[in-house]
C-alpha cells in the first residue's frame, strides 16, 4: 500500500512542477509517465479520471497548503491574512489555477465538500467572522474570498495598475476591517 501512495504522490508533484513550469497544458499523462518513467496504465491505475483526477489531487494538496497559511496568518488580523492569501497565489500560480480557476471536479460548499477545503475556506473565515456584526459571516466571508480571488486574477492577468495594488490590498482590508467599528 505504501508504494501505491508514494507512486501516487510522485504522480502529483511531477504534475505540479510541470504545471508551474509551463502551465497545466504541458500537463499531460503521457508527459508525466515520460517525466517519472511510469507507463500511462499505471497513471490511470491511481488516478482513473486522468489529468483531471491529477489536477484535483494537486488542488486538494494546495488546500491543505492555504489552510496551513492562513492558520499561521490569522495573528495578524485581516490584514495578515490578505497578505498570505496574495503571496500563496503568486507563488504558486499553476496551483492556484488548479484550486480556483480551471474547471475541476471538487464540490465547492457542498456537503460532500472535502474536509481540506473546508480547513482553507475556515481560515479566512476565521478573521472575517470577529468583523460580521450580525450578518452571515459565511456569506461575508464569500465575498471578502471573491473580492481576493478578482484583486488575485485581474493583477495576474495584468488587468489592474500595478501602481495601486498595494492600496488596493489596503481598501480590503480597510473595508473589511471597518465593519467591525
Amino acid at each position: 500500500m505504501r508504494d501505491r501512495t508514494e507512486r501516487g504522490q510522485r504522480i502529483v508533484t511531477a504534475a505540479r512542477e510541470l504545471a508551474e513550469a509551463e502551465g497545466w497544458d504541458a500537463v499531460t499523462t503521457r508527459r508525466l509517465a515520460a517525466l517519472i518513467e511510469y507507463s500511462q496504465p499505471v497513471l490511470y491505475s491511481h488516478f482513473p479520471g486522468g489529468k483531471d483526477s491529477i489536477m484535483a489531487a494537486a488542488a486538494l494538496e494546495g488546500f491543505a497548503e492555504l489552510a496551513a497559511v492562513l492558520t499561521d496568518a490569522r495573528d495578524g488580523g485581516l490584514a495578515g491574512v490578505v497578505r498570505a492569501y496574495v503571496e500563496f497565489a503568486e507563488a504558486r500560480p499553476a496551483l492556484y489555477d488548479a484550486m480556483f480557476t480551471l474547471a475541476s471536479e471538487l464540490p465547492f460548499a457542498q456537503d460532500d465538500t472535502p474536509p481540506v477545503m473546508k480547513e482553507a475556506f475556515a481560515g479566512l473565515y476565521a478573521v472575517v467572522e470577529p468583523v460580521a456584526r450580525g450578518e452571515d459571516a459565511g456569506a461575508l466571508t464569500e465575498v471578502f474570498w471573491g473580492a481576493l480571488h478578482g484583486l488575485v486574477t485581474l493583477d495576474r492577468g495584468r488587468r489592474l495598475s500595478p501602481a495601486h495594488r498595494d492600496e488596493r490590498l489596503a481598501l480590503v482590508v480597510e473595508r473589511f476591517g471597518a465593519r467591525g467599528d
